[in-house]
């Protein structure tokens, strides 16, 4: 992989995501890159309540190109991404492409890049479960073995991809973009309680819940494991319920009752999901990326998952559980002392830095490309 070939004019940056996330991770990136970023959305998450509000919060341009991947297999967005995207680079040169995480959309905008000779941009790079189960953790090893400049967001992340042989001069830890996204769109206090009293609850009164990946959902047991030890916590549990977990709900016997026992509502924009998690006793999720941003709102969150990739918070503002009854257990130690353990994490570092990682990684492209 080479930048531009001498003499090349270009500083356009394909900027390719597809997926909720990419899209918080990457807003102030694009934001930053201005006119120069070309924004490729393949799709992946096409509801719009897990895309286009995204790009309203950020207030991004629209995107300049649309694959379209969305509803199909693991392989058919993968191999559609690389078609779409490598016709995409053909017609319009670019100095770089940036991709973001671990999705299908990462590997296949990986893959595309390298195809056609583009230095490759992975942001949060380095990230690892160490559970070959999970089809992230190798979206995300494809795309830093792949990548020509790695942003790794600690230095766990930079020691992982060391020990997998990955040459230093490749990698540059810039801290993640998630502590700017959050300091930046977090609503006022006079906005989150005024959201708190319309969906019914009191500051430090309640629990945020988010559940989508497929170890949870797709397994009828688990499902209703999960949601039945939210049914038994003592305060309320707001539920954001992803697509995905709706549609299996819906499919899984027995699990019904277990959801008439917690507020289900429908996905929510990023601020006002924000402004919830900052309120809240607690969040129990298997979600990354609130992993992330309970250390930014310094709230606790239960996790539930086999594995984790976030190692740095565990211990902190995290701790990892499997589906059974130590959710409600930990839930409950937690509630019972909770002016404590918020009291704690209120003086307790983010391990992602200090906001700047935006500005980090666009420094970090230029060089590249410049280079």
């Amino acid at each position: 992989m080479t930048p531009p070939p001498s003499g090349s004019t270009t500083d356009t940056v394909a900027v390719v995501l597809g997926t909720r996330p990419e899209i918080i991770k990457l807003g102030h990136i694009i934001r930053l890159l201005g006119p120069r970023a070309a924004v490729v959305h393949t799709g992946q998450h096409y509801d719009t309540t897990l895309s286009a509000v995204f790009f309203d919060a950020f207030d991004l341009p629209e995107p300049v190109a649309h694959l379209g991947v969305g509803g199909e297999t693991r392989g058919t967005q993968i191999g559609r991404t690389v078609e779409a995207l490598d016709g995409w680079l053909a017609a319009h040169p670019v100095a770089a492409v940036v991709v973001q995480g671990d999705t299908n959309s990462v590997v296949g905008g990986s893959l595309a890049a390298n195809a056609r000779e583009v230095p490759l941009v992975h942001v949060e790079a380095g990230l690892r479960s160490f559970d070959r189960r999970m089809p992230e953790e190798h979206n995300r090893v494809v795309a830093d073995h792949l990548a020509d400049l790695l942003c790794a967001p600690t230095e766990v992340s930079r020691q992982n991809l060391l020990d997998e042989g990955i040459p230093d001069e490749r990698i540059t830890v810039t801290g993640n973009t998630i502590v700017e996204a959050v300091n930046s769109l977090l609503p006022s206090e006079t906005e989150r309680r005024a959201l708190m009293a319309a969906h019914g609850v009191e500051s430090d009164g309640f629990v945020l819940s988010t559940f989508h990946r497929p170890e949870n959902v797709d397994d009828p047991e688990a499902l209703r494991t999960i949601l039945e030890q939210l049914a038994t916590l003592p305060i309320p549990v707001i539920l954001p319920i992803h697509p995905r977990t709706a549609a299996r709900a819906a499919e899984h016997s027995g699990v019904g009752e277990f959801l008439d026992a917690v507020r289900v509502v429908d996905p929510l924009g990023y601020p006002e999901f924000l402004a919830l998690a900052a309120e809240a006793a607690m969040l129990i999720s298997d979600s990354g990326g609130v992993q992330e941003e309970v250390s930014v709102l310094k709230r606790p969150v239960l996790v539930v998952r086999r594995s984790t990739e976030r190692p740095e918070v565990i211990g902190t503002f995290a701790e990892r559980v499997e589906p059974g009854p130590e959710i409600g257990d930990m839930a409950r130690t937690w509630i019972a002392d909770l002016p404590a353990t918020l009291a704690r994490l209120a003086d307790e570092p983010s391990p992602y830095g200090d906001g700047t990682a935006s500005q980090r990684i666009v420094g970090a492209i230029d060089a590249l490309i410049r280079h």
